[in-house]
């Protein structure tokens, strides 16, 4: 079977890494970005650059859009020159970016409207898994759309859920960032105790690694915390938006929270301290700063680097719901 064409628009931290998978893996590509330079490397390696969205859209078999906010989705979807423009029936259009549930179901509907096919799947498991293929991907759509999207969506993530209709991997997106933004608060509190209480950082975080207090948050950023780099390649303004987006999840589904409020002032007052674009791990400074301590240990990483092989992607199939 020939391999579709795709477009892909957006190439920050993950996009970039996501759209090089799919160059690597022999599709052919048409990319866009606001910034051009992003776009040298996979020219470079035989991509096309796009002018404006709708003429990638119009070009392609499948257009990807991986964006920082809903806002950026929205103007690149329905602008003049945008996807929307361009998109005819059999198409499709998948959104990558971490965005409202209720937003992405407007746009699809749209989609839908013009006789293409929507998707929503972004990815979770940090940017050094996107590099290499092996990042986790939630897709939301009718299944036989998710079977027509397989092959494209498996060359850029390894383990690959589909979550149910459009707009539901979006709802899972943040309730897991949500997970990770609480965690690397926790662990910052975690370490710090322990620090104040004389115990060596080093020592602190393998007694951590090793125990049922364990995460993948504390593997991977605490390590860069501890190094003192804090380059995670996710910053903090994108922290307060998946977890402002969480919340609207949680309120229109009439869920009392009572850690979720209180975390995000904690990350808005990070951003209000440091700027929106510093490293997320650098929420740890509110507590150093506190405390008159800093969490550094020699030995640790600046960067998280994705050493496992690559591997074609599977699709996770949870275990059967049980009738009540």
């Amino acid at each position: 079977m020939k391999k579709m064409k795709i477009g892909f628009i957006g190439l920050g931290n993950v996009g970039r890494k996501l759209a090089g998978s799919l160059r690597r893996n022999g599709f052919e590509l048409v990319v866009r970005d606001l910034d051009r330079e992003t776009a040298k490397p996979l020219i470079e390696q035989g991509a096309d650059w796009g002018n404006s969205p709708r003429e990638i859209v119009e070009q392609v078999d499948m257009v990807i859009t991986c964006l920082p906010n809903p806002a950026a989705s929205a103007e690149v979807m329905e602008a003049d020159d945008g996807i929307l423009a361009g998109l005819t029936p059999g198409k499709l259009w998948a959104e990558m970016s971490t965005t409202d549930e209720a937003e992405v179901r407007r746009l699809g509907q749209r989609v839908i409207d013009k006789g293409a096919e929507p998707i929503d799947c972004p990815v979770s498991g940090g940017c050094h898994r996107a590099a290499t293929g092996n990042i986790s991907i939630f897709v939301g759509t009718e299944r036989p759309t998710f079977d027509k999207a397989f092959p494209v969506i498996r060359a850029m993530g390894r383990q690959i859920l589909h979550t149910g209709p459009l707009g539901s991997a979006s709802i899972l997106k943040v309730v897991t960032n949500y997970l990770a933004s609480v965690n690397l608060v926790a662990i910052g509190e975690a370490m710090m105790t322990a620090h104040c209480a004389g115990i060596d950082l080093s020592t602190t975080y393998e007694a951590i690694r090793i125990s049922s207090g364990n995460s993948f948050v504390h593997e991977t950023e605490g390590q860069v915390i501890l190094n003192g780099s804090r380059d995670i390649n996710f910053t903090l303004d994108l922290a307060v938006k998946d977890m402002t987006l969480f919340q609207a999840v949680a309120d229109r589904g009439r869920v009392p929270l009572e850690m979720s409020p209180l975390v995000l002032e904690i990350f808005k007052d990070g951003e209000k301290r440091y700027g929106s674009r510093e490293w997320s791990p650098n929420i740890v400074r509110r507590l150093e700063e506190a405390c008159g301590h800093q969490l550094l240990a020699p030995g640790f990483p600046s960067e998280i680097v994705d050493r496992e092989r690559e591997e074609a992607g599977e699709e996770i199939v949870p275990m059967p719901s049980q009738s009540i």
